[in-house]
């Protein structure tokens, strides 16, 4: 399994690497007419992926704290009914 993480980072490098080298030419990027910007491509397309990665992660992980909070009420309404009950063990 460590083998084929390693290739597979290996490949994605060299892509990623490959568009970088062919996608060096400067373009400008505009925002109406009061600010301009020159950079080079693979640059704005790495800034764009890494912004989409990050709305990505971020609304994972508004969706993984609402269902804590909601697993964590359960637990404590159910800890409330049946306060016998030992703990269970396959608490994750």
């Amino acid at each position: 399994m460590n083998v084929a993480r390693w290739i597979v980072g290996t490949v994605v490098f060299l892509l990623l690497l490959l568009l970088s080298l062919q996608n060096a030419e400067l373009v400008t990027v505009r925002f109406y007419h009061w600010f301009s910007w020159q950079a080079p491509l693979i640059f704005l397309l790495l800034i764009a992926f890494a912004g989409g990665a990050v709305a990505g992660l971020l609304a994972g992980l508004v969706r993984t704290t609402r269902l804590r909070r909601q697993v964590m009420r359960l637990r404590r309404e159910h800890a409330r009914r049946h306060p016998n009950d030992a703990p269970s063990a396959d608490v994750g």
